[in-house]
């Protein structure tokens, strides 16, 4: 039976319009025309500059045949020009699909190839990184390779030599290309906010990227809730410690243009940059992973400002933080929220939401407490943990584990052309995550582990499978699995273990294990190289599969790859005195290396089995 409403009025152009936060770059730019919007480093752009320049970039990508249906890839850090195509790109009707620049060449031909990017801007930097992903789309095309335009970011902190040799190639100079542009571009919002506003791709663990769609309405939506569950105030200083890449920024790239706020834009994340910026700029905000926020604790006190001229913000996600971690930075005088999310609820969508009764608490206890997922966004309508094998929701007993599901307005549309991972992922009207958690009394969610063996390191996804896939390329390589292994600098960091085959050589498995990870740094992104190599039999089941939670078990027992571990292997490595054995010999007792001073040596505990090697790099 159709539902009746107390009226038959219809909407209309007076009192319906599609939501997309593309009205709040228009509002600032006339509410305040001269505040700062963009600063980095010796230029600062304000909201009407930063208006007229996006107008540009939409107009010239109109006059360029880019518009509906049309996908523009950005491969760029935190800059001016990134932050400016998430307003002009979607300005033009064209969808803006950011793409993470740790990548490798053959993953973004992936991503190029995949979503049909039309044009590509690319910082100056990455150029060559950008002509070699298309120089292997060329070689995969069979001569039906139709070459997208590219447009060429300057940047005065980079050498002058890479844009000229950019431009040498035909790339278009950035601001040329703004130049061709109309300030005054008559740009139209969407008439359906279900329009695509961005794509972008999270690898999970599948052999090839998923693309993450959104949506104008789900991107205006997030946009106002990040400020709100946030406690941020209009004319808010934001620091972009957090890549645009990731998830549109969390959305705070929209998100600060609502608040009429400022953007000041870091290139490279240092804990010096971090706190240099908090005293010369005002820094108020700034979102991190963990990892970001151990580097700022463990900052050496030369590269620090304390304490600290005014309280600071932060919010964290990407990876569950340490408690220590929290305890450490709210000494230093940040204040951090931690929330959760994915790609696909447009970065967080939920919170650890503080409560005045834990004011009281001892500062471990408020750390741990804080140390939770929490609760859902105000805009995320639904939020559960569910049974794997019911579908029914968990007791709220802290304990019992389940799947995180959700529902709601700031989940994706879906895969792009990937209609078997939608099935999947949508199934019985929740959106599975994927990670496994509990619900606490309180209500709150907390994370216990990941379903599919996902690793998070530094914040970035790293699928164990296409690791694993890399490495059984390697010639020495008969068998391999990968898991996660507690990291003190990333959180967690790739773990190899991996079974040679009888006729290599094991004589120097030091140079084995540094040939391996030379080798996957050649197939894969640098932080998907794994940090620990360990040599031996797989346990398998009576089937043959490999057994993952045993190799889970023995990671843990290795305990957490240690900074200290990683500055000695780096001695012994580079110095003129190496013991050739002390990486790879296996032993009970402590190991002393020579670091190229003949009267220091460091010591090298190791508590490993002798029929297993243990390589951290």
């Amino acid at each position: 039976m159709a539902i009746r409403d107390i009226d038959d009025l219809p909407k209309k152009a007076a009192n319906y319009t599609a939501l997309t936060p593309l009205w709040f770059l228009e509002r600032a730019a006339k509410v305040h025309p001269s505040r700062k919007a963009v600063v980095h480093g010796s230029h600062t752009y304000t909201w009407l500059q930063t208006y007229q320049r996006c107008c540009r970039l939409a107009s010239a990508l109109a006059k360029r045949s880019v518009g509906a249906g049309s996908t523009v890839a950005v491969i760029a850090p935190n800059i001016p020009a990134t932050y400016e195509a998430h307003f002009g790109i979607p300005m033009c009707g064209a969808v803006i699909n950011p793409v993470n620049i740790r990548l490798n060449a053959s993953t973004i031909a992936f991503l190029l190839g995949h979503s049909q990017s039309a044009t590509v801007i690319v910082d100056q930097e990455f150029f060559t990184l950008a002509e070699d992903s298309l120089k292997i789309m060329k070689e995969k095309s069979q001569g039906h390779f139709n070459p997208p335009l590219l447009v060429v970011v300057a940047d005065e902190a980079c050498d002058p030599e890479a844009l000229q040799y950019a431009l040498r190639q035909g790339a278009i100079e950035y601001e040329k290309f703004l130049e061709s542009g109309d300030p005054d571009f008559a740009w139209k919002p969407p008439q359906d906010e279900w329009q695509s506003i961005a794509l972008g791709y999270t690898s999970g663990t599948t052999a090839s990227p998923k693309g993450v769609v959104l949506h104008h309405r789900g991107a205006y939506l997030m946009s106002l809730c990040n400020p709100l569950v946030w406690g941020m105030n209009e004319g808010a200083i934001y620091l972009w410690t957090l890549p645009m890449f990731h998830c549109n920024g969390w959305c705070f790239t929209w998100a600060i243009a609502a608040l009429c706020g400022t953007n000041i834009c870091l290139r490279q994340v240092t804990a010096k940059g971090v706190y240099s910026a908090i005293a010369k700029h005002g820094v108020t905000h700034f979102c991190a992973a963990p990892v970001v926020l151990n580097t700022i604790v463990n900052a050496a006190p030369e590269d620090t400002i304390l304490p600290l001229p005014h309280v600071v913000h932060v919010m964290t996600a990407g990876a569950a933080p340490p408690p220590a971690v929290l305890f450490a930075m709210s000494r230093k005088g940040f204040r951090v929220t931690h929330t959760y999310g994915l790609s696909e609820t447009y970065g967080p969508s939920t919170i650890c939401a503080w409560k005045p009764e834990w004011d009281s608490l001892p500062p471990d206890t408020q750390a741990r407490l804080n140390a939770r997922q929490g609760v859902r966004y105000t805009t995320l309508e639904c939020l559960d943990v569910i049974s794997t094998k019911t579908g029914e929701p968990v007791p709220a007993d802290g304990k019992t584990m389940g799947e995180i599901v959700m529902r709601g307005n700031v989940v994706m549309k879906g895969y792009l052309k990937n209609p078997k991972a939608n099935q999947e992922t949508f199934a019985n009207g929740w959106f599975h995550s994927g990670d496994l958690g509990v619900k606490h009394q309180d209500g709150y969610i907390e994370i216990k582990d990941r379903s599919k063996d996902i690793i998070i390191s530094g914040g970035e996804n790293i699928s164990s499978v296409e690791v694993e896939n890399s490495l059984y390329l390697h010639p020495a390589v008969l068998e391999a699995s990968v898991v996660a292994r507690a990291d003190e600098r990333w959180g967690e960091s790739p773990c190899a273990f991996v079974t040679l085959k009888p006729e290599v050589n094991k004589s120097d498995e030091q140079w084995l294990a540094e040939d391996i990870m030379k080798f996957c740094k050649s197939k894969m992104p640098a932080y998907w190289v794994p940090k620990s190599v360990v040599f031996g039999p797989l346990p398998k089941t009576a089937t043959g599969k490999i057994q993952k939670h045993v190799l889970r078990a023995k990671a843990q027992q290795l305990g957490p790859v240690k900074l200290r571990e990683l500055r000695i292997a780096k001695i012994a490595r580079n110095g003129p005195k190496t013991d050739k054995l002390g990486l790879n010999q296996c032993f009970t007792q402590p190991r002393h290396f020579h670091t190229g001073d003949p009267h220091a040596r460091v010591s090298w505990p190791c508590q490993l089995r002798t029929n297993s090697v243990l390589y951290t790099a």
